[in-house]
C-alpha cells in the first residue's frame, strides 16, 4: 500500500510566531529595507513588523538581490510592471491605496485594473502610445484575474515581459477559480519566448526547469510568485495547478504528517492556528432565538465594530431588517444587493465607528482588511473549518478579540461542531439565561411584526 505523504517544503515549513503583540520585530532590526521606506513606516506609527512580515521580508529580498541585482524601493525596471498583485475584486482597492500611501514621493506609479471602470480608461493608466511604440505609465499593477486577463488580450503594448513578482492574495481562493485558466495565460505573457523559433530566443527568459549546468549559465530575471492565505490546501495536484519552482512556505504552524484524502479532510486534522489574542465562545440556542441572542450579545458587550456572519443573503438581510426595527442599534447590511460604491461607503462608515453592526455573508466579506473589529459573530454557524478560520479572523488582527458563534441545540446534546473540537479550537461555551433575554423579548416580538410587514412589502414591489 503507497502512503501518502507531503512535500519537503509543506512538511517542513519555515515556522514563525503567531502573537502580534508579543513577537514583533522592530523595523531598524532588518536594515535591508530602504531607508525610505523605513522613514515612511515610521511616518505612519509603524515601528515593528509582525512576525510573518519579520520572517519573509529578508528572505524576500535576498531572492531578489540575487535574481536581479540590489533590490530597493526606487528601482524601476524599463519594461513594464515589475510588480503585479491579485487580490479578490473586494480587497484591490484597499490594496492599491496601501500602495500608494508608500510610493508618494518616489518614481513608482501605481495602477489599479478591476473593472470598475472602462476598458479603455484603464488602458490609459496603463500604457502610452509614443512614435517608436509604447510607454509603461505602471510599475505595479493591482488587477483582478480576470480583468488582468481582458488588458493581457485587448491592450496594445501591454507586457509582462520584464514582470518580476506576481502576487496572489487570497491564494485558496484563487487556486479554486483556476478553472478560469487566469495564472497559466498570465505566466505565458511573462514568457514570450517559450517556443518562439528565431534565433534570438535564447536570450529570453523561459519557465525555470530543473538546475542543471546548462541551466545556470544563461542567467535570466526570474518570476517570484508570493502567495498569501490563511488557509492555503495542502493537497499537492491542487497546488501543482500554481507552476511553483523550489518553493519556500512559511507558517504558524509546526511541521506534520502527510495530507488527507480531501481539503475538508485536512481543515479539520490541526491545520490552521489562530491569532494568539483570540478568544472563541459558542453559545446554544433555539433557532427562533438567535437574533434574540444576537442583540442581547451586542447591548451587554457594548462593542462599537461588531462584525456578523450569515450563510446566505437571505439571512442576512432578514437579520438587517429585524435589527433595525429593534432599534437602539446602528447596523448595516453588507452584501451584493448593493454595488461597489455603496459597499465601499458602508465599510468606511463601519471603519469610522458609525454603524456598531455590519451583517455580511462570507461572499461579501472575504478577505476585508477592516480594522478594529472588536467582536465576530457567526450568526449561522460554518459548514467547513476553512470558513470559520477567515470569519474569526476579522478580529484580533493586532491584538485582542473575541468570537461568539451561535449553535442550534440539538436532542443528542452535541453542540459544539466536531470539525472545531477536532482543530483544536477552544471550547469556551457562554450560556445566556432566559432571565437575561427576558427583557427584549416585548420589543423583540414588535420587530418580529414589523419584519413581516417589511418582507411582504418587498415581494409586493418585486411584483409590481
Amino acid at each position: 500500500q503507497v502512503q501518502p505523504f507531503l512535500p519537503t517544503w509543506l512538511a517542513e515549513p519555515s515556522c514563525v510566531g503567531r502573537n502580534v503583540t508579543e513577537d514583533l520585530v522592530p523595523i531598524e532590526d532588518i536594515p535591508e529595507v530602504h531607508p525610505d521606506l523605513q522613514r515612511k513606516l515610521r511616518a505612519h506609527g509603524i515601528s515593528s513588523y509582525f512576525p510573518v512580515q519579520a520572517a519573509v521580508i529578508p528572505a524576500l529580498l535576498e531572492s531578489a538581490a540575487q535574481g536581479s541585482g540590489p533590490c530597493c524601493s526606487e528601482a524601476v525596471c524599463p519594461g513594464f510592471a515589475p510588480w503585479l498583485c491579485c487580490p479578490p475584486k473586494e480587497l484591490a482597492q484597499q490594496v492599491s491605496k496601501v500602495f500608494n500611501v508608500y510610493t508618494d514621493a518616489t518614481p513608482l506609479r501605481v495602477a489599479l485594473v478591476t473593472g470598475q471602470k472602462s476598458l479603455a480608461k484603464e488602458q490609459e493608466s496603463l500604457v502610452q502610445k509614443t512614435v517608436d511604440g509604447f510607454r509603461c505609465l505602471a510599475d505595479i499593477v493591482v488587477a483582478t484575474p480576470g480583468r488582468l486577463v481582458d488588458h493581457v488580450d485587448q491592450t496594445p503594448g501591454f507586457s509582462l515581459q520584464h514582470l518580476r513578482f506576481l502576487v496572489i492574495d487570497e491564494a485558496d481562493r484563487m487556486i479554486d477559480s483556476m478553472h478560469q485558466s487566469w495564472l497559466p495565460r498570465v505566466v505565458a505573457a511573462a514568457f514570450p519566448g517559450e517556443g518562439a523559433k528565431d534565433p534570438f530566443a535564447l536570450l529570453q527568459r523561459r519557465q525555470p526547469q530543473v538546475v542543471t549546468a546548462a541551466s545556470t549559465c544563461c542567467p535570466q530575471m526570474p518570476l517570484q510568485k508570493l502567495l498569501f492565505s490563511a488557509t492555503l490546501t495542502q493537497n499537492p495536484e491542487k497546488l501543482q495547478q500554481l507552476g511553483l519552482h523550489q518553493p519556500w512556505l512559511f507558517s504558524t504552524r509546526p511541521a506534520r504528517g502527510g495530507p488527507r484524502d480531501t481539503d475538508e479532510d485536512a481543515d479539520s486534522g490541526g491545520k490552521y492556528t489562530f491569532p494568539a489574542g483570540l478568544s472563541h465562545h459558542y453559545v446554544p440556542c433555539r433557532l427562533r432565538a438567535k437574533p434574540l441572542v444576537v442583540l442581547h450579545l451586542i447591548l451587554h458587550l457594548g462593542f462599537s465594530r461588531i462584525l456578523c456572519f450569515t450563510n446566505s443573503r437571505e439571512n442576512s438581510h432578514r437579520l438587517f431588517l429585524l435589527v433595525q426595527a429593534f432599534g437602539g442599534v446602528t447596523v448595516a447590511e453588507f452584501s451584493s444587493r448593493y454595488g461597489p460604491g455603496q459597499r465601499k461607503g458602508i465599510l468606511k462608515q463601519f471603519e469610522q465607528g458609525k454603524i456598531q453592526l455590519l451583517i455580511s455573508t462570507d461572499a461579501t466579506a472575504r478577505g476585508i482588511d477592516v480594522q478594529g473589529v472588536q467582536l465576530v459573530v457567526n450568526y449561522d454557524a460554518p459548514q467547513y473549518l476553512r470558513t470559520y478560520v477567515h470569519r474569526v479572523g476579522r478580529t484580533a488582527r493586532a491584538g485582542t478579540g473575541q468570537a461568539f458563534t451561535l449553535l442550534l441545540k440539538c436532542r443528542s446534546g452535541e453542540e459544539v461542531p466536531p470539525m472545531l473540537t477536532e482543530a483544536g479550537v477552544p471550547e469556551l461555551e457562554h450560556d445566556t439565561p432566559s432571565e437575561l433575554l427576558q427583557p427584549l423579548v416585548p420589543q423583540y416580538e414588535e420587530a418580529l411584526s414589523q419584519l413581516e410587514r417589511a418582507v411582504k412589502e418587498e415581494w409586493r414591489q418585486k411584483a409590481a
